[in-house]
């Protein structure tokens, strides 16, 4: 179940927003590199959503 949630996110991501790889190093900069791109898709979506 999980899978079919969660795959098409990083599909979209991965696809149209263009992010394929971290490009900071350590365990604390990727985690806030990644919150930074779940925030942009989050806003992307949301702008999508509201028109």
């Amino acid at each position: 179940k999980r899978k079919s949630t969660i795959e098409p996110v990083f599909g979209i991501i991965k696809s149209v927003m263009g992010f394929r790889q971290f490009f900071l190093r350590g365990l604390d900069a990727v985690k806030g590199e990644g919150d930074l791109v779940c925030i942009a898709f989050n806003l992307k979506r949301l702008c999508a959503l509201a028109k």
